[in-house]
């Protein structure tokens, strides 16, 4: 049966298909009278060069030259920004640039250093896409940071431990770029200004050259499965050599560069948010309509070959291909085989057989592809784990590809509520009408962090702590569904001065409160004791009442009841990173701790964990700043005003001690999560009773001291001593 379809497939194709170039030279590119190549380059309107007419705007104008300096071929170039293009992506509204390598240390190198060159796309449509690119370094016992607008916005550390690193002789293992010879992170939203700078871990600790650099993670693919560990290495001493690589620029036609326009952009167009954070409609971005994904298909081919401009009339065209012959359901292969046949009663069940067959094979094929997802994202260990009783079955659900493309609406570029540097997490409603939050993680193949917080998550039973609904691993890159927590993150609300909630002391306290508990659940509280390995006020969520949730527990681990410690690659965040777990690598509940303590400051402070100073544009460290303060009796210089208008000197200063006692240096010296969310809820009850006693003008104020002045007030006072119905209230709400 397969060998006559095929056959019969076969000559159809050949008969009635036009040429493949015949197709692709009657893609429209450019605008009439424009010139549509430079060099090898195809530029696409609303890039043009030369004449007005050809491009939309002077930010979309391409300058075509030659380098003298490497050949006579010309090149086009973002005339604005003088930024060199080597490849242009109209469907996905992409551009490919030449970015540029930061080094240090490396004066041996014939490769120019540019360390006082920064990339800036400010106030253009253009912004270095965070989901397409990673910030990467190499080099050993150095400290890379990146930078935007004066600001460090991330960054990472990378460290060795064998004396043949200064010459690049690596031995990376099986660990990749994860802090050992080299690193890497996730970019921030909305980058338009790139800066590096690379030190060492300390002043006199210097261990050769070190570079880092912004590129695309296509070009990268440091965590493909399939690149062996001496590609990987191989990939990283090329770079060593390279002044520039491959960087992918997201951009969208800008609402003022509509007004009094002399082109009209295609009906399928759409309102996009490319250029800011805050307002939901800057500009706009087209596709073109015809591509559509089956919905009973998932085939990452079929999701990219397809040709043709969306921003310019008549530029979407359907150019037929064999594999979608063999899969799209409107193909015009299935109109000329009607044709054909429909001439002899006889060929009509012929026809008939060749549906039936292909229907049969469709369903094979789509059987198989995610048997192997299944597979490949880890389903067989999974299955093993939850037969065993480590995951709790009840309280998950294996959700199917169909039903989560409907929710997401196919996974639309709207419903996109956060990326980070384990994925895309959307927002979708299940048939029941539910709302949930779906995590599309970003690396194919690298499932260990995907099972490990599918396998915490699910033991989890704690109103502070994001819960999970289920999982899907019938597609090539796995899902994770969440309660929808609507409200965003702490962070938000503490440093973009949002003024949808006023952060006053009260809530700032009920949140501390509620993280604390939660923490102290995981540590103390759970079947095996958890150690979240990255609490930060990004991974605090609100929810509509503004209730604290843990979440993103890609980096936890379980571990044994009897362990006092976990031994593993330095991994965290900037800011919060424990500095004895930094230098030990030895990660206990006290690290946790540290990272709560730096949030204590945070809510304290109104500060972030890393910031610049005003007058020397250094990075300043809000824990060690913090704990300076404390020792010099300069508390409240550094409150946050919101924190001192609202509160109590008494609260405030003990829930600052605390926070100073968390940030030890010496662990061992730190209190621990249950005796941290027992002060904390003491201090909170005597909030609650002076609260109500100040709104009762006929109640005396007796449990604590009178107010003293603000000035002169030293960060030593403490609360008094909560009393046994405090106490017996405080135990009551961690039991639950």
């Amino acid at each position: 049966m397969i060998l006559p379809f095929t056959i019969f497939h076969m000559i159809i194709v050949l008969i009635i298909s036009p040429p493949l170039a015949s197709a692709q030279d009657q893609i429209i590119v450019a605008r009439d009278g424009c010139n549509s190549t430079c060099g090898y380059v195809y530029i696409p309107f609303p890039f043009g060069m030369n004449r007005p007419h050809c491009y939309a705007h002077k930010w979309f104008e391409i300058e075509c030259k030659s380098d003298k300096n490497s050949s006579h071929i010309p090149k086009p170039y973002l005339k604005s920004l003088n930024l060199e293009v080597t490849n242009f992506h109209p469907y996905s509204s992409m551009v490919e640039i030449k970015n540029p390598v930061y080094r240090s240390n490396c004066h041996k190198n014939k490769i120019s250093s540019h360390s006082s060159k920064t990339v800036t796309l400010t106030d253009s449509p253009f912004i270095y896409s965070q989901a397409e690119n990673t910030f990467l370094a190499v080099g050993c016992n150095s400290l890379a940071f990146l930078q935007s607008n004066g600001t460090t916005v991330g960054g990472c550390v990378s460290i060795c431990d064998d004396n043949n690193s200064s010459n690049f002789n690596f031995n990376i293992g099986r660990d990749g770029c994860n802090g050992r010879y080299c690193c890497k992170t996730s970019l921030p939203s909305h980058l338009s200004e790139f800066n590096a700078t690379i030190r060492g871990l300390s002043e006199h600790n210097s261990d050769g050259c070190g570079y880092a650099l912004i590129a695309s993670s296509y070009s990268l693919r440091l965590d493909s499965p399939i690149m062996s560990n001496y590609e990987t290495e191989e990939k990283l001493k090329e770079l060593k050599n390279k002044e520039y690589v491959p960087a992918l620029l997201e951009w969208e036609i800008l609402n003022d560069m509509l007004i009094n326009s002399t082109f009209q952009l295609p009906p399928d167009c759409y309102d996009s948010n490319v250029t800011s954070l805050s307002n939901r409609n800057t500009g706009k971005q087209c596709r073109c309509s015809s591509w559509q994904q089956d919905d009973d298909f998932d085939s990452p081919y079929l999701d990219g070959e397809y040709y043709g401009n969306p921003y310019i009339a008549g530029g979407c065209k359907d150019t037929d291909t064999v594999p979608k012959y063999y899969f799209h359901k409107n193909n015009r292969w299935k109109k000329w085989v009607i044709v054909g046949i429909s001439s002899s009663l006889g060929s009509i069940g012929f026809l008939i057989g060749l549906l039936f067959l292909y229907k049969v094979l469709k369903r094979r094929m789509i059987k198989k592809r995610k048997e192997k997802f299944f597979k490949r994202n880890g389903g067989l260990l999974l299955q093993k784990r939850m037969s065993s009783g480590e995951v709790n079955v009840d309280r998950t659900t294996l959700f199917t590809l169909k039903n989560l493309k409907k929710a997401t609406d196919n996974f639309n570029k709207d419903r996109v509520l956060g990326k980070g540097g384990q994925g895309t997490v959307y927002k979708g409603m299940l048939v029941d009408g539910k709302i949930v939050a779906v995590k599309r993680f970003k690396v194919e193949g690298n499932v260990e962090e995907f099972i490990n917080e599918f396998i915490i998550l699910s033991q989890i039973n704690n109103r502070n702590v994001v819960k999970l609904l289920g999982c899907c691993l019938e597609t090539e890159i796995p899902l994770l569904v969440y309660e929808f927590i609507p409200n965003g993150n702490l962070f938000e609300y503490l440093h973009d001065q949002n003024e949808d909630i006023p952060m006053t002391w009260d809530i700032r306290l009920r949140i501390a409160c509620e993280v604390g508990g939660a923490l102290f659940y995981l540590h103390s509280v759970a079947s095996q004791p958890i150690y979240h390995r990255d609490v930060k006020s990004t991974n605090i969520l609100l929810d509509e009442k503004y209730r604290a949730k843990l979440a993103d527990f890609g980096a936890s681990r379980i571990i044994s009841i009897e362990a006092t410690h976990l031994t593993t690659m330095v991994q965290g965040t900037f800011g919060y990173l424990d500095p004895e777990y930094f230098y030990t690598s030895q990660f206990t509940e006290k690290s946790d701790v540290y990272s709560f303590g730096v949030v204590l400051a945070e809510l304290l402070t109104g500060k972030k964990p890393i910031s610049s100073t005003k007058i020397s544009g250094e990075s300043q460290n809000l824990a060690s700043y913090f704990v300076q303060c404390i020792e010099e009796n300069m508390l409240f210089d550094i409150m946050d005003k919101r924190v001192t208008k609202g509160g109590e000197k008494e609260h405030i200063t003990a829930v600052a001690n605390l926070a100073f006692r968390c940030l030890e240096i010496n662990g061992r010296k730190r209190p621990t999560m249950k005796e941290v969310t027992l002060e904390l809820e003491g201090i909170r009850g005597f909030n609650k009773n002076l609260n109500a006693q100040q709104n009762d003008e006929e109640i005396e104020f007796s449990g604590i001291e009178q107010c003293q002045p603000w000035d002169g007030f030293s960060a030593s006072n403490s609360l008094p001593i909560m009393s046994s119905q405090t106490h017996s209230e405080v135990m009551h709400i961690l039991a639950i």
